[in-house]
Order: structure tokens, then C-alpha cells, then sequence
């Protein structure tokens, strides 16, 4: 298995407030952890986009485990760890952690596609 060097990138930005304009900003946390089935990665995150009064819109982490859509019931059913919430109220779907880098590139394409919405309205 090749070593994830995107994960030295995630962890740099680490406590990171990345302001989006229009009073939208990013939190970025990230630290190491020792590999487990939770997080085989070695890294537990929290990337996060929010509003100006800084209610949580889009979220992705491995905070807490979510089980997959009720459609997939009869194919071994995996608690997963990884997810992303793609709202306010959404409790998470899973999402498939390839590595940091494509974490990052799959977190900002979606806060650029929120904001995008944001401003249309």
C-alpha cells in the first residue's frame, strides 16, 4: 500500500478558518490517530463549510459512525466512518475515503458547489 502524503497536507491545515466571502467560512481539523477499523487511515477529520451565523451547511468527518441507505439492507450492511453530511440536518451518508488529497479535492468541489447555490438565490 503506497503511503498517503496528502494526509501531511490535511494535517498542516489543521485549526484552519479559511473564510469563503459573503461571511461563509471553513473550519479544518484534522490530527493522527493510531489505525483502527474506524479510521484505517490514521487520521480522524472535520471539514466543515458555514453560513455567516455559523450554523454548519456541508460537512465531511469520521466523527461518528453512519449506517448506509436502507436500499442496500440485504448486502452485508458495513457501519461505516467516514460520511459527509450535505446539509444542515442530513445525519450522514457514507463516503468512500480514497485518500486526503482526493478528500480535500471532493470537500471544496462540493463548499464551491453550495456557495454557487447560495448565490443564486
Amino acid at each position: 500500500m503506497q503511503a498517503d502524503t496528502g494526509i501531511d497536507t490535511l494535517l498542516d491545515l489543521n485549526d484552519q478558518i479559511i473564510d469563503q466571502g459573503g461571511g461563509y467560512w471553513v473550519k479544518i481539523e484534522a490530527r493522527r490517530v493510531e489505525p483502527t477499523p474506524d479510521a484505517p487511515h490514521g487520521i480522524r477529520y472535520s471539514l466543515t463549510l458555514h453560513e455567516p451565523y455559523g450554523k454548519r451547511m456541508l460537512g465531511y468527518d469520521n466523527a461518528h459512525a453512519v449506517k448506509p441507505p436502507k436500499k442496500f439492507k440485504y448486502a452485508g450492511r458495513r457501519v461505516t466512518f467516514d460520511h459527509r453530511h450535505r446539509h444542515a440536518s442530513d445525519q450522514g451518508v457514507p463516503y468512500e475515503f480514497k485518500d486526503a488529497h482526493q478528500l480535500l479535492a471532493d470537500f471544496f468541489y462540493e463548499v464551491d458547489r453550495v456557495l454557487l447555490e447560495v448565490k443564486k438565490r
